[in-house]
């Protein structure tokens, strides 16, 4: 029977890897990226901005987490489907928690400069519509993740 399972993770790497996987694969890349260039500053979540120490092992555990799942997106991981699906579901609290909690003043602090309100609601309700719209897509796509392997490598 385990033999059985290795010849589906075999045939499914051999197989041409869909678009949109390589577009998600690309994505979470693109986000890891971006959270590893935030490694040293603030870092808002739950509602409260973190410092120092802090702030750098949440950024750490964030890169790892974003690392992880663009490799196992691109093997087709099962486990990372139900992992991408809970993580953009913590973003979204978190992005949610953080505007319902940090005023565009402690923002304004940490900037350095002027941050308007509106602009700071408008530019975090867009964020969530499209890590829900992410979600969404994912969720659709449930069906190239079919490695069933609980490794990576």
């Amino acid at each position: 029977m385990n033999g059985d399972r290795m010849k589906d993770v075999e045939n499914d790497d051999d197989q041409r890897r869909p678009m949109a996987m390589v577009l998600l694969g690309g994505l979470y890349l693109f986000f890891f990226m971006l959270t590893v260039s935030t490694f040293g500053y603030p870092y808002p979540f739950m509602g409260s901005i973190l410092h120092g120490r802090t702030a750098e092992s949440v950024v750490f555990v964030d890169s790892l987490i974003c690392l992880y799942l663009f490799l196992g997106v691109m093997k087709r991981q099962k486990l990372t489907w139900y992992l991408l699906i809970a993580y953009n579901c913590l973003e979204i609290l978190n992005t949610v928690i953080n505007l319902t909690f940090i005023s565009a003043a402690e923002v304004e602090k940490i900037a350095g400069q002027p941050v308007e309100s509106r602009s700071l609601l408008i530019n975090n309700i867009s964020v969530v519509v499209a890590v829900i719209l992410l979600t969404i897509f994912i969720y659709r796509h449930r069906i190239y993740f079919s490695n069933r392997s609980n490794y990576l490598f």
